[in-house]
């Protein structure tokens, strides 16, 4: 999804990283999976691990090793070990009723980056794209801790916001309604989705979800297309009382791509996900 090589590893090395952060823990030891194809060269590989590196650095943790395969096409991804105090382990599945939930780093990444390969992306813009997918969620950890009072966390990556929002409320046994006007967005991602540039995933995740998930009729159709967006390297979904999610929201200004309140939690109702 990128074309520099160490951007390339920076970005897969912040995702790997993410879920230790997604469970209130420390990334302590990392260690490097890579598959090359000999068509390229070797330099390459030594920039993507150099961007693994730093990451990984930036995260106060250490790269002990790793395992390299030869393949047709460049992969690269990290096993990561962290520790966490075991009364302060985040679940995913704990939000309390009256909770609100905070998103600190905007959606669309799926569908920019889909628009990126076809070329339509602006220089700008494909800098914001990359500077969020490059951010730790090491800061919104640090500061949900700071903060104290969370009830679960996740991290939004792959199954989309959508997804791992349903995952909450279903272990939960709780309801989550989204509030959809207030959700982050990066810049043009409802211009790109009212295009149809709407990466694959995004249908297959919104297929998987039909069963827990129900719009207003006021909510676009392109709103839902980003809600189901799959995201790389996404930033954390937390539920915690108004209180405290008021407090992070004003302690992540400027520490994080963005830091909003984005839904509240219910008592269970027909349905996981109520779009508003």
């Amino acid at each position: 999804m990128v074309d520099d090589p160490y951007l390339f590893g920076q970005i897969a090395a912040t995702n790997s990283l993410s879920d230790i952060y997604a469970m209130g823990g420390d990334p302590a030891i990392a260690m490097n999976l890579i598959c090359f194809p000999t068509c390229l060269p070797i330099e390459m590989m030594g920039e993507i691990l150099q961007g693994g590196y730093n990451k990984v650095a930036e995260a106060g943790a250490i790269v002990a090793g790793g395992h390299t395969i030869e393949d047709p096409e460049p992969k690269f991804g990290l096993c990561v070990t962290g520790f966490m105090n075991p009364r302060d382990v985040l679940p995913n599945s704990n939000c309390q009723e009256g909770d609100l939930l905070v998103l600190t780093k905007p959606l669309g990444v799926g569908i920019l980056n889909t628009a990126f390969k076809g070329g339509l992306l602006d220089a700008p813009t494909t800098k914001l794209l990359t500077t969020s997918m490059a951010t730790l969620n090491k800061y919104g950890k640090e500061a949900i801790c700071a903060v104290g009072g969370a009830n679960a966390c996740t991290d939004v990556t792959g199954f989309g916001f959508l997804g791992h929002a349903t995952e909450m409320a279903n272990g939960s046994k709780k309801t989550i309604e989204i509030f959809s006007k207030d959700i982050p967005l990066l810049p043009h991602s409802v211009e790109f989705a009212q295009m149809g540039i709407i990466p694959s995933g995004a249908y297959e995740n919104m297929h998987y979800l039909r069963n827990d998930v129900i719009s207003d009729p006021s909510v676009p159709q392109h709103m839902m297309d980003i809600l189901a967006d799959p995201q790389t390297s996404g930033g954390l979904l937390v539920s915690m009382p108004e209180k405290q999610a008021l407090q992070l929201v004003e302690r992540l200004n400027g520490v994080t791509p963005c830091s909003q309140i984005v839904g509240q939690v219910l008592a269970r109702k027909d349905k996981a996900i109520i779009v508003k």
